[in-house]
């Protein structure tokens, strides 16, 4: 056992061990469902502190910081200010930091992210509210951070200071390498951190590459701290600050240090924790079939060696004794997790008509289904699930993509002014006169030539950047077609989405009407839908809820007993091995058609808005994601495939 290991009482929530565990944390660490519940328990943190402030006739400092984590905290302080009276008039706050050079009413301006987050919706004095100042002459800079030093020194220092964690585990903006005595300073950006940013900056040659950022020693002197961290992207960072070593390679493992610190992280982003990963390794468990599964794919990988080839040994050798004394041997162990990962393999995504399903993930019976794959944007459904959509209309299926939203945001100002300049010369060529048809395009045009940092797009852009999204989408349709079946595309342009921004509004009554009304028309017999729920922020999340709360005012349907709902994965990531429940393989021939699928969406090609941390395109990535699950697969002793597509059943 790891010599630093720290001896912890845990609670009944983490992952069911009780008594006296055995932990590699140096920082506590607590772990919720989901994001929102974790931003609940945060919120309430903090407005406790502020009513004990209150009553002691003090001001509350908090530091504050942006970005996608703490919306759901800033969000629940604002509900709480609306329906149970918190005020902030005694809140002081500095931010963490703030993009250099940035005009303040730069739409990507961390001053513009918190007063439409949280300060334009309570009741904080404008005075009281500090953020670095992006838009001053750099020569300035110097005497500036000192004066923001100085400011929170006068007001006592910071009481609570809320943090997020970058993907190569920066704090504020104090990237890899910066010291653990750095004061506010300006920094240069890491690549990784400005490719992160790209989504909000429509490219990443927008992304400013300095910042003004509070110091981690500004940091270590908070008196509370409060990291925050949402979805897989996130689990290694977490693991490496949290169970690592000190470094300043790890910012963030700074924080070990710190007298007063916790982590608040949702399962995805705990996924990496021993006690997540292997909690056999920590302290007695349960030995449910889908722990042992895990167990066992993991010791697998961990060792090198098929699953058939491991023996009684390896089971002792590494924490599973308890696993073999409860189920018996090594070997009976073995073939039934190798069999139940076997039965997960299947060609036929739709049912095998007239085989015997009993061991198969789908049922043979209706043999003809009625199928529809929900995307959330226009392309989801071919990146994630290009070659089970593929053979599903090459097995005869009735199938229904509904594209959820426009996706209009992703696509690139040039994309549109393109597009604008084809159909405007082609309807002056061939004489086609429409008034309102040429306003739109004509204003959509005008405004994108003076567009600035501080406006959105307006609705004539976003109509054509629409139509540019909807035309790839039917392509891909096309492409898709075998013989005479061909996909039937619905385009929902659910209202949520419609903002003209990254930050989209909750689902409405609309937003569930719309997916309830095409399942209630279809009645299908399977649905499939992205299963991406770490970002609750995040496209993918919001048209999920829609999807549940529309399953949940149906479920009392007599077609609804026969509907089966399969969630699949993004570009990004993969369901963990011992989670799949349906493995769709791929032949060569198949992953190349896929990809000239990908290629229909030409907007999304070659430097497309929403890059990520990842410079690939998505095709690459999902060739890259779909052969390392048919190579997991192969290293586990089954099938050698060239690429697999991964499904998990939900369960209504």
């Amino acid at each position: 056992m790891n010599t630093e290991a720290l001896m912890i009482q845990t609670q009944a929530a983490d992952n069911g061990i009780v008594g006296q565990a055995i932990t590699y944390e140096k920082i506590p660490t607590q772990i919720y469902a989901d994001a929102k519940d974790a931003s609940k328990a945060v919120a309430n943190e903090i407005a406790d502190l502020i009513r004990a402030k209150q009553k002691e006739g003090k001001p509350c400092v908090l530091g504050l910081a942006t970005g996608s984590s703490p919306k759901t905290v800033y969000a629940e302080l604002v509900r709480m200010h609306r329906q149970e009276g918190l005020s902030f008039k005694n809140v002081i706050s500095f931010n963490l930091d703030e993009y250099f050079p940035m005009k303040p009413d730069s739409i990507y301006s961390y001053v513009r992210f918190m007063r439409e987050q949280l300060f334009d919706h309570v009741d904080i004095a404008k005075e009281n509210y500090f953020l670095p100042d992006g838009d001053i002459p750099e020569a300035l800079i110097t005497d500036f951070v000192q004066r923001y030093e100085n400011k929170i020194a006068q007001m006592g220092g910071i009481d609570f200071q809320l943090l997020g964690i970058g993907g190569n585990g920066h704090i504020g903006f104090n990237e890899p390498g910066s010291l653990i005595n750095s004061r506010t300073r300006l920094m240069t950006l890491d690549h990784s951190t400005r490719a992160a940013a790209a989504m909000e900056f429509g490219g990443l040659h927008h992304v400013p590459k300095k910042a003004i950022t509070m110091g981690v020693s500004s940091i270590m002197n908070a008196k509370r701290v409060v990291l925050l961290a949402w979805g897989e992207r996130k689990a290694p960072m977490i693991k490496a600050a949290v169970e690592g070593p000190v470094t300043e390679l790890v910012p963030a493992s700074y924080l070990q240090a710190h007298p007063n610190v916790s982590f608040f992280v949702d399962e995805r982003a705990a996924n990496d924790l021993t006690r997540i990963k292997t909690p056999w390794l920590v302290d007695t468990i349960e030995w449910t079939n889908s722990m042992i599964k895990k167990a066992v794919t993991h010791l697998s990988f961990t060792l090198n060696k098929p699953i058939l080839k491991l023996t009684t040994k390896d089971y002792n050798d590494n924490g599973m004794s308890d696993m073999l004394a409860a189920h018996g041997s090594a070997y009976d162990i073995n073939i039934d997790v190798f069999n139940q990962l076997q039965h997960t393999i299947t060609g036929w995504p739709g049912g095998k008509p007239n085989a015997d399903d009993t061991y198969r993930p789908e049922r043979a019976l209706p043999a003809k289904k009625r199928v529809i794959i929900f995307s959330p944007h226009p392309d989801d459904d071919i990146i994630s699930m290009g070659g089970t959509f593929q053979r599903l209309v090459d097995q005869g299926h009735e199938v229904h993509v509904a594209y959820q939203t426009s996706g209009n945001i992703a696509v690139a100002d040039d994309e549109a002014f393109r597009f604008i300049d084809f159909v405007v010369d082609y309807n002056h060529r061939f004489g086609i006169e429409s008034p309102e048809a040429t306003k739109i395009f004509e204003e959509a045009k005008e405004f994108l030539k003076h567009k600035k940092d501080s406006e959105i797009d307006t609705p004539q852009v976003r109509y054509v950047k629409g139509l540019i999204r909807r035309g790839e989408a039917k392509a891909t349709c096309r492409f898709v077609k075998y013989q005479d079946n061909e996909p039937t595309p619905h385009f929902l342009d659910m209202p949520f989405y419609e903002t003209g921004t990254i930050q989209k509004k909750g689902i409405g009554e609309k937003d569930i009407k719309i997916i309830a009304d095409l399942i209630e028309k279809i009645k299908p017999h399977q649905i499939y839908a992205a299963g991406d729920f770490a970002d609750p922020h995040g496209t993918h999340k919001v048209c999920w809820d829609a999807i549940e709360a529309a399953i949940g005012q149906l479920k009392h349907k007599n077609f609804m007993k026969d509907c089966w709902v399969w969630l699949y994965r993004g570009a990004w990531a993969e369901w963990d091995i011992h989670e799949i429940e349906m493995a769709v393989p791929m032949s060569p021939d198949q992953v190349m058609r896929k990809r000239l699928g990908i290629f229909k969406h030409q907007s999304q090609k070659d430097g497309v808005v929403f890059q990520g941390e990842d410079s690939r395109e998505f095709w690459q990535r999902a060739e890259e994601r779909n052969s390392g699950t048919a190579q997991l697969y192969d290293k586990l002793g089954l099938a050698e495939y060239e690429a697999m597509e991964a499904f998990v059943r939900w369960k209504f």
